[in-house]
């Protein structure tokens, strides 16, 4: 699938918002527990896709649809995907990372591992 009509926010863009705390941001993680405990990065709620049954029927419950909604994944293709399903259950602001938590270490944290 393609999803290149979703909003995105590149990695620095995303840095630069989480260090202003300037406004309420709501970030989420769906990689695997074991993707995270390999690199993250703090402030994200993780909720992997694979576990999807568990925590998908409470999504407007852990989350305000209106709210801005980052969300991110090893490269960008698993949260595009969430991305595309949020906004089918009403979230109005989200965001897909552009490049994942790879391009993060990359371009932002050199000290957030790569895998």
């Amino acid at each position: 699938m393609f999803y290149s009509s979703l909003p995105e926010i590149s990695v620095r863009e995303l840095a630069q918002q989480i260090a202003e705390n300037s406004q309420p941001l709501q970030l989420i993680d769906v990689r695997e527990p074991e993707e995270v405990s390999l690199a993250d990065i703090p402030g994200f709620t993780v909720l992997p896709l694979s576990q999807f049954p568990q925590w998908s029927n409470k999504i407007t419950s852990l989350f305000d649809p209106s709210l801005e909604t980052i969300v991110l994944c090893h490269h960008g293709v698993r949260s595009a995907q969430m991305c595309q399903w949020l906004t089918n259950q009403g979230f109005t602001n989200v965001k897909n990372v552009s490049g994942g938590i790879d391009a993060y270490s990359v371009m932002v944290d050199c000290n957030i591992p790569r895998y």
